[in-house]
């Protein structure tokens, strides 16, 4: 029984650490975004929906790279049973 509540508390802060990292990197997303011109694409740039989607491609934005990091991580980690 011991070995798996150290599994399952092993899950519980591997979980934690990937919601801190795609966080991390929505705000990330939303800081870079701020430098890119979308008024010149949008009619209402001003409006909730521009907001609205400057959130959402924030959050697609920042999920994507932390999945990538995140699974670079867990990569690298594979290596260490080769040698």
């Amino acid at each position: 029984m011991d070995y798996l509540d150290q599994m399952s508390a092993s899950m519980g802060l591997k979980g934690m650490i990937n919601i801190v990292v795609v966080l991390v990197f929505i705000g990330v997303s939303w800081w870079a975004l701020q430098e890119l011109k979308l008024e010149m694409m949008l009619r209402r740039p001003k409006s909730a929906q521009a907001k609205m989607l400057q959130i959402l491609l924030s959050i697609a934005l920042g999920y994507q790279i932390a999945r990538f990091v995140i699974d670079y991580l867990e990569w690298s980690t594979w290596f260490s049973g080769m040698f």
